[in-house]
This record gives structure tokens, C-alpha cells and sequence, in this order.
């Protein structure tokens, strides 16, 4: 090579370091200080879950005095719905036997959001004779929407679009129909907010209102038929901004985990595999800066769950640089250059990359269409965490990489070659595949066995269930003094769990007083009085100035169903994804099973050692759900190119072998580096984070067991029981 083009490389490895160096600089920047006046893009404009920031708390009492259970759950599901428009982490709950709590975070206005939520009343349509025909309860959905009047697009018109139950659908159809040219009113709270002409008789249950002034009077107009449509007549009680539940060094203390976390993952990174660690570091730090920008971009509310959340995937984004240098490390040992090695180790992993990160996007699209509240945020967070890693690792690491080989590091052994470099040992994992599927066996089976004991024999729950879950006792105490969350919560939550007799309480302040509200598990009468005397005891307050009432769970039956249909819809539609990229029914059929495998281990060791089911469960789980796949699917990636390459007399029970060997330490790295980052929040996270951390570190190991150990076992299994019949 000649000195021009020499020196000609040398500079432009120079500038692609440079380019990186000033995209990191940049976007550090952004992160820090934000565009523009509102701060856009950066940490500052992120929104924070009720947790960290806290938020309104509106009060609602229902008009009828004594409710039904059903239209109750009802209208706090539909509620629900409604305050999750500002954050997709609102809670609504119920408070004694018929008051019903919102509870939106990252807001403090409590007047404003009461003019945006409304005054949920009663809501009826009414014929042109005045005579009631419909209520609110016979609507399905309320939606603004905008129509062309003329083929050009120049003419718009502003509408409401209408959907009535199927039961009313039948009703609507009969009263349009006597109807015609005449005006149908729409009446909320005794006031006619639309008085629309019908022109037709309508009989499929949908319609709309056309005539608004603008986009945001269908809007308004949209909002006042979705909350008119609840079961039941809502007055408000009152409304609080209440103060962020936990204490000021939560963030503090889950960035710094992060940091940490974040530096050892670097550090093994270049230690292990030298200067394609180094280029995984560089777009690591890359990467950590876009998730931020782009958190604050799409505005996804961040909870301290969310933080654990995002810390973990810092973990996984080396997910796929794992894939590819040890890619490249085989192409090294088969005798390539380093110049061949690096091109051939990116092409290869290529699929398995896309393979893993396009089922885990597939899960996060369907829980976020399917799912709700907590599920929602998550899926959002899962699907830019995914999008990154993969953009990170196959775009940014691989112009990172050939800068540091244009600058000179072009030698075989900064690449991990050694001189007596070896294919790794073959395992025979085919042999023991009755004691692996024995141990995963027992594992279930003593979930399953710990579940039934605390449920049907002792008359228990199955699991250890949260505040969040099954509801409890909230407590409102006006101290005589402002006392902070940090002081609260050391000298005051220690006494309240001496009577409890468990960990699980949250307090919140109500800003500008020194009301304090703490929710614990469903306290009786005696231990009602017991902390009414402790608490007048220790801190001399009123016995007036303490009130408790019951609350219901925050996490409603609708929303676990929602959960529980998402997680499964979304296994049918990666089983269909995988199956149609294999073209193997067994491989997807494989695949789904380790993720219930990992899922089911997870829910044993939550029962067995009787873990907090919370909104930390949830998120828990989910995230072994996205997370697991990737492994199982670079396990069958393998197998495919290896089955390609199968010789004459070499059987199935040596190519699944080979496989698995060849994709060990790459599944192990991964976990590694995974694990590290979940092993910093168990050590310096808080409390609520470790409850998080704890269950993840066991979803992690489940899912190296369950690639390496079950997979190629499985699709063995399921391949000889063809061959049998």
C-alpha cells in the first residue's frame, strides 16, 4: 500500500473518531441543556411518574350513596382510561365505599386538570320530542376526527365520531329512523351540549356529529360524551398536589447505579474483546445519551421502575456486539484477515440480530396497542431501547470499528486471535437432556406447590400481593410540623410497620400543608387504634387530625386481564414471526415454551420466597418477556446455518451440540453483561428498585438455562416424536 493511500486511511479513521467524539459532545449536550427555551430533548423534560415527582390527587364521591361493586369497578376503569390521556402511569383507585381517587403524576395544577378531566354527570340522549332514549352507558367510543368535504382535501370538516354498544346499536338505528330531519339532543348535566339533525337512519351502531368550529371544539365536545358515558354520576370531593412518594435520593441514587453499572459494562467490554470493546463503549455512551433525548422526545413518563427499566437495558444494548465479535473471533480462528473477519462477522450475526430484536419489537407493539397504564410505559421504553441497540450496534459500532482500523489497530490479536486459537470443546448437552428438563421440572412444579399451599390450604393468596394489587388502608395524619419525605420516612414508616408487620407502605405529601397520607396493607380495628396511638404517642398529634379510610387496588381487574391478553398475544404473534423466518414450527414452537419457562421461574421464586407483588411484578415480568427471546433465537440461528452445513453421517444430536457449544460463551457474555448492570441496582438501588433488581437477576438466569439447556433439547424432542410417528 502506498504512503498517500496509507496516510489517506490514517485520516479518515481520524475523522470517523472525530464524527463520534462530536455526536457523543452533541448529544451530551442536548441531554444536559436541552433545545430551544422548554429544554426539549433534555433530562429536565422528561416526565416523571407519580413516584418521583408527584402530582394531583383529585377526590370523586359518587352521588348514589351506595353504589354497586360492579358500577363502581366500571367507572374506575373508565376513569382510568380518561387519566391516562396525561400519563400513561395515572392511577385510579377506590376510597371507601364510594369515593373514587385520580391520581396523575408530573402535574401540579389541580384546577387545571379538573377543567381538562371535567366534572363527570350524567349524560342522555334525548328525541325531538324530548323523550330520553340512550345514556351515556350505551356509548362504546368518543373520538374527534376530521373529514374531507371535496375530493381536493382543501375542505375539512370537524366531527365526533360516534360507536354505541352493540345492545344500543339496535335502539339508535329505531330512533334515527323516526327521526329523520329532525334534531336528536345530547344532554349533559340537564344542559344540551349538541343538537344534532339526523339525515338518515342508522344502523350500524356508528355515526357522527359533523359541524364543529374547530378541531378542539370536537375535542371537548368528544371528552364531555366519554365522561358523560360513565356508570355512575361523580361530584368532586376534593382535590390535593401531593409530593413525589419517594424520597429526594431515589433518582440520585438510581443514576448513579446506572454510572457505575454503565462503567463496568464498558470496562468488560474492553477487556474481553480489546478494540471491538472499545468500539461497543463509545456507542454504548452513544446510546445512553439517545434513549434520553428520545425519552424526552416522545414524552414516555418515567417511574422509578421505568429508571430500573432503562439502567437494564444498558445491559442488553451490548446484546447484539456480543453477537458480532464473537462472530468476527470465529472468522479470526478460521484463518481470515482482520479486514475479511470484520466484514463476515457483521453479515452473519446480521439475522440472528434481527431475528431477536424484531420478536422483542413485535412483543412491545402489542403491549402497548393491548395493554394499559404500567404496560404501556414499558412497551414504549422496551420498543426505543430495542430500536437503539439494534441502530447502535450495526450502525455506530461498525463506523467506530473500521475508524480504529484505518488508524493502524489492524493486528489479529487486538481482535482476540490467539496464536493457538481453538473451535471450543463440544458439549454433549443431547445426552442430558432428561436431568435438564427434570431440574426445570421441579423448579415449576415447587412454584406451583408453594402457590397452593398459601392459597387453598391456608386460605391465603397465592402470591404475596401489594397494595397495588389487592388494595389496603390509607391513612391521612396532619403533623405538627413540615416534616420532610427523608425524616418521614426514617422515623415515621418504621413505626407504622411495627403494626403492620410488613414493609409495603407509601407515603405521599400533600403540598402547601403537612397532611401526610401513608397506604398500607388493610389494617382491622385494633391495629387501626394501634397506630392512632403510636402515631399521637411518638409525634403529639390530634387524634382529629388522623383519618383512615380503605382503598381499593390500583392495579383493576380489567387491567390485568389487559396485561395478561397482551402477554399472550404477543407469544401468538412472535410463535408466527418465528415460525415464518425458520420455517419451523418447532423452532417457534421451542422458542415460546423456554419464555414460559423463564416467565414460570420467575412466579417460583416469587412464591416460594413470598416477593411483593406490585407494579414492580409487572414490570418484571414483561421485561423477561422482551428479554429472554434474544438468546433462544441466536441458539436457533446457529442451528439453521449449522444444519446448512451438515455433513454426510453426521446426526442431529452432533449439529444441536456444536450449535450450542459455539453460542455458549456468546448467551454467557450476555448475561454478564445484563447481570452486572442488574447486580449494581441490587447493591446501591433503593428499596423499591431491589424489589425489581432481585426477580430480574433470577429472569437472567432462567433465560441462559433455558437457551443453552432447553431450546435445541426441546426442538430435539419434538423433531424425533416426527420422526417416530
Amino acid at each position: 500500500m502506498s504512503k498517500n493511500r496509507k496516510a489517506g486511511k490514517k485520516n479518515s479513521g481520524v475523522l470517523r473518531l472525530l464524527a463520534t467524539v462530536l455526536a457523543i459532545v452533541l448529544f451530551a449536550y442536548i441531554a444536559v441543556s436541552g433545545l430551544g427555551f422548554e429544554q426539549s430533548g433534555s433530562m429536565q423534560d422528561i416526565k416523571l411518574g407519580l413516584d418521583l415527582a408527584g402530582g394531583v390527587s383529585i377526590t370523586y364521591q359518587t352521588v348514589d350513596e351506595n353504589p354497586s361493586a360492579t358500577d363502581m369497578a366500571d367507572t374506575i376503569y373508565k376513569l382510568q382510561m380518561r387519566a391516562q390521556t396525561y400519563s400513561s402511569e395515572a392511577e385510579v383507585y377506590q376510597e371507601g365505599k364510594n369515593r373514587i381517587n385520580v391520581d396523575i403524576p408530573d402535574v401540579t395544577d389541580a384546577n387545571k386538570i379538573l377543567e381538562d378531566l371535567g366534572q363527570p354527570g350524567s349524560l342522555v340522549f334525548k328525541d325531538s320530542e324530548g323523550k330520553e332514549v340512550l345514556t351515556g352507558a350505551d356509548v362504546k367510543s368518543a373520538e374527534a376526527g376530521i373529514i374531507s368535504k371535496d375530493n381536493s382535501g382543501n375542505s375539512k370538516d370537524y366531527v365526533v365520531n360516534l360507536a354505541f354498544t352493540d345492545a344500543a346499536a339496535k335502539t339508535f338505528a329505531e330512533v334515527t329512523k323516526a327521526n329523520i330531519g329532525k334534531p336528536i339532543s345530547i344532554v349533559y348535566d340537564g344542559e344540551v351540549v349538541s343538537n344534532p339533525n339526523v339525515t338518515d337512519a342508522i344502523t350500524g351502531g356508528k355515526c357522527y356529529i359533523e359541524g364543529m368550529e374547530s378541531y378542539e371544539a370536537a375535542e371537548q365536545l368528544a371528552s364531555t360524551i366519554r365522561i358523560g358515558s360513565l356508570k355512575l354520576e361523580l361530584k368532586e370531593m376534593r382535590s390535593n398536589v401531593v409530593g413525589a412518594k419517594l424520597g429526594s435520593d431515589a433518582i440520585s441514587t438510581s443514576l448513579k447505579a446506572g454510572a457505575i453499572g454503565l462503567f463496568l459494562v464498558m470496562v468488560f467490554m474492553i477487556v474481553f474483546y480489546l478494540i471491538p470493546g472499545i468500539a461497543a463503549a463509545l456507542a454504548l455512551v452513544l446510546y445512553v445519551l439517545l434513549m434520553i433525548c428520545l425519552l424526552s422526545a416522545f414524552q414516555v413518563t418515567l417511574t422509578l421502575p421505568g429508571i430500573a427499566g432503562i439502567v437494564l437495558t444498558i445491559g442488553m444494548a451490548v446484546d447484539a456486539n456480543v453477537i458480532i465479535f464473537s462472530r468476527i473471533r470465529e472468522e479470526l480462528a478460521a484463518g481470515k484477515s482482520v479486514r475479511i473477519a470484520r466484514k463476515d462477522g457483521f453479515s452473519k450475526a446480521l439475522s440472528a440480530i434481527l431475528d431477536g430484536n424484531i420478536t422483542t419489537l413485535i412483543a412491545a407493539l402489542v403491549l402497548y396497542l393491548m395493554g394499559s397504564g404500567t404496560v404501556k410505559g414499558f412497551a414504549t421504553t422496551l420498543a426505543i431501547g430495542t430500536l437503539l441497540s439494534m441502530f447502535t450496534a450495526l450502525f455506530i459500532t461498525r463506523f467506530i470499528l473500521n475508524g480504529l482500523y484505518e488508524l493502524g489497530f489492524r493486528d489479529p490479536k487486538f481482535y482476540g486471535k490467539k496464536a493457538s486459537m481453538k473451535q471450543p470443546p463440544v458439549i454433549d448437552f443431547v445426552s442430558k437432556k432428561k436431568a435438564l428438563f427434570s431440574i426445570a421440572a421441579v423448579i415449576i412444579i415447587c412454584g406451583i406447590a408453594a402457590m397452593v399451599y398459601h392459597g387453598p390450604v391456608k386460605g391465603g393468596d397465592i402470591l404475596n400481593y401489594s397494595l397495588e394489587f389487592k388494595g389496603g388502608t390509607s391513612t391521612s395524619v396532619t403533623f405538627n410540623e413540615d416534616l420532610s419525605l427523608d425524616k418521614l420516612n426514617s422515623d415515621v414508616v418504621p413505626l407504622i410497620s411495627k403494626v403492620t408487620g410488613d414493609n409495603d407502605i407509601q407515603v405521599q405529601k400533600v403540598s402547601g400543608s403537612n397532611q401526610v397520607i401513608f397506604k398500607t396493607r388493610t389494617l382491622n380495628n385494633d391495629e387501626r387504634q394501634e397506630l392512632e396511638d403510636s402515631l399521637i404517642k411518638e409525634h403529639k398529634i390530634d387524634q382529629k387530625q388522623i383519618m383512615e379510610e380503605s382503598i381499593s387496588a390500583t392495579v383493576s381487574k380489567e387491567m390485568k386481564q389487559d396485561a395478561i391478553i397482551a402477554v399472550l398475544l404477543s407469544a401468538v404473534m412472535m410463535l408466527i414471526y418465528i415460525w415464518f423466518r425458520f420455517k419451523d414450527i418447532r423452532i417457534a414452537g421451542s422458542t415460546v415454551l423456554c419464555l414460559l419457562h423463564d416467565v414460570l421461574v420467575v412466579l417460583t421464586c416469587y412464591a416460594l420466597l413470598r416477593w411483593t407483588v406490585g407494579n414492580t411484578f409487572i414490570a418484571c415480568m414483561l421485561t423477561v418477556v422482551g428479554y429472554s427471546v434474544n438468546d433462544t433465537i441466536v441458539v436457533f440461528d446457529r442451528m439453521r446455518e449449522n444444519l446448512k452445513l451438515q455433513k454426510r453421517g453426521e446426526g442431529l444430536d452432533t449439529v444441536i451440540n456444536k450449535s450450542l457449544s459455539q453460542t455458549l460463551t456468546r448467551c454467557l457474555n450476555t448475561s454478564i453483561t445484563t447481570g452486572i448492570m442488574v447486580l449494581v441496582l441490587l447493591v446501591f438501588g433503593v428499596a423499591s428498585i431491589r424489589e425489581f433488581a432481585l426477580p430480574l437477576m433470577v429472569g437472567i438466569c432462567a433465560g441462559f438455562f433455558s437457551s443453552v439447556c432447553l431450546a435445541g433439547n426441546m426442538w430435539h424432542t419434538l423433531k424425533s416424536m416426527q420422526k417416530d410417528q
